[in-house]
């Protein structure tokens, strides 16, 4: 359980290999993170299809500047029952960013080596 909970049953899931940023953390130990999360969202009730209603987040910060705040990879699940309470998120658009889209796609799939893609 968080322990500075932004909404009832706001929970953490925390990989057993230390690491402070997700690449820092061997896949391995990786690999149960998000299936861990989906049956704690399952067990709190918020598995309902379709946009209305309750929903959740799941969260991983990484560094101080994207709000992380302890040195130790996890993941969030904070639930979503009400515009007052859990996880509030603005999504300021860039763009600048946008512009280039098309180029830092390429970019990326070239150091990826080969991902197939569909932009």
């Amino acid at each position: 359980m968080d322990i500075g909970p932004t909404a009832p049953g706001h929970v953490l899931v925390i990989p057993k290999y230390h690491g402070g940023k997700l690449h820092e953390i061997p896949d391995e130990y990786l690999q149960e993170l998000l299936p861990v999360a989906k049956k704690i969202v399952v067990a709190s009730g918020l598995d309902k299809s379709g946009l209305e209603g309750a929903g959740y987040n799941i969260l991983q910060n990484n560094g101080s500047i994207a709000h992380q705040v302890v040195d130790h990879v996890h993941v969030h699940m904070i639930p979503k029952r009400n515009s007052e309470s859990g996880l509030i998120v603005g999504w300021p658009q860039d763009a600048e960013a946008a512009k280039s889209v098309k180029d830092v796609h390429a970019k990326l799939l070239e150091k990826l080596g080969g991902v197939q893609s569909s932009l």
